[in-house]
């Protein structure tokens, strides 16, 4: 699945770089890839798990619980002298349905709730420089949303590109939240992708009901009301 093309949905300009799709239109591609709601799926991919990670929220967004990531990804895989095909396989279309729960965070609530002290815990996946608005390739402007945390997604791997443990991420997760409970915290990054690994690592960690904010920073930065820290 392609990230613009299966994993994301129109642009306006004010949604963000990867705003969600539709979620109707979400499924019947599942159901045309040959998914249906009775089988287990498997995200991978190339990319240190954050294609997979979002591939992985998606589908419990829309209600399957049954999908997993595979650790290490594709170069995992190969390393372990896996078998792999050289040819497209041959898909037969499945029967998948399902519907959006309620697990994301807009930006109207976040703009009243950043400043109710206690009521959410934002954590932006993005590295640390463009946390702190320098170094910004990817979006017009540079900064974070006023109150959030950081933690860059890529420090949930080991350095063969496999997640920590979930003693190791629980731990990390904790030194950040301190108290906050999980169903408190909302992820964001630069458009709704890599913090779905952050999302991930607490799930792994056993801290499970965290949300996404899908517009994420491309999306709170295209109206200059929302303010902006650095």
């Amino acid at each position: 699945m392609h990230l613009d093309d299966d994993l994301s949905g129109s642009k306006t300009g004010h949604n963000g770089r990867h705003p969600l799709p539709d979620p109707e239109k979400f499924c019947a591609r599942l159901a045309a890839l040959g998914m249906s709601n009775d089988r287990q799926a498997v995200a991978y991919d190339a990319s240190g798990g954050y294609y997979a990670a979002r591939l992985w929220w998606m589908l419990r967004w829309v209600g399957h619980d049954r999908v997993a990531v595979l650790d290490g990804g594709w170069e995992a895989w190969r390393e372990d002298g896996l078998s792999v095909a050289k040819q497209p396989p041959t898909i037969k279309p499945g029967t998948f349905a399902g519907a959006a729960r309620d697990c994301t965070v807009d930006a109207r609530q976040l703009l009243r709730e950043i400043h109710e002290p206690g009521r959410r815990c934002i954590i932006d996946a993005r590295s640390a420089d463009r946390f702190r608005g320098v170094n910004e390739t990817l979006d017009p402007i540079g900064g974070h949303i006023p109150g959030a945390l950081n933690r860059f997604f890529k420090h949930n791997l080991t350095g063969d590109g496999r997640f920590k443990t979930a003693a190791e991420l629980r731990e990390e997760f904790a030194d950040l939240l301190g108290a906050v409970k999980p169903a408190h915290v909302v992820h964001q990054c630069g458009s709704g992708v890599t913090a779905c690994h952050n999302l991930l690592a607490m799930e792994i960690a056993g801290l499970h009901g965290s949300r996404l904010y899908p517009g994420s920073w491309s999306e709170w930065c295209s109206d200059p009301r929302r303010p902006v820290a650095r």
